[in-house]
């Protein structure tokens, strides 16, 4: 009886054992290409959402609602100064954050 049991346990050993030399190898992980994500959004996106904004103030301004409008762009362009900002933290922010705390 003990021998039975130990060739079961043999034979599902080496079925483990070849098993795990059969396992396909983990691919490493795919990275993510942001520079061309932010060139893509920077290209193609931001214009035509520009573009929309100008059409809804021509036709505000068409109607004669002209104070509408001007309040409308003077919001467009702070919240454009504020993409503007977030857009040069992205990319100088590791620099400034060197310069303010003096790390190398």
């Amino acid at each position: 009886m003990l021998l039975e049991i130990g060739q079961a346990l043999w034979g599902e050993t080496t079925r483990i054992a070849d098993a795990i030399a059969l396992a396909p190898t983990p691919s490493p992980q795919p990275t993510i290409n942001t520079n061309g994500v932010l060139d893509f959004f920077i290209q193609k996106i931001v214009p035509i959402l520009l573009a929309v904004l100008g059409v809804i103030f021509i036709g505000r301004a068409s109607k004669g609602e002209v104070s509408r409008v001007l309040t409308s762009s003077a919001i467009a362009i702070i919240g454009l100064a504020f993409v503007a900002g977030a857009a040069s933290l992205f990319f100088f922010g590791d620099s400034l954050v060197k310069l303010i705390f003096g790390t190398n």
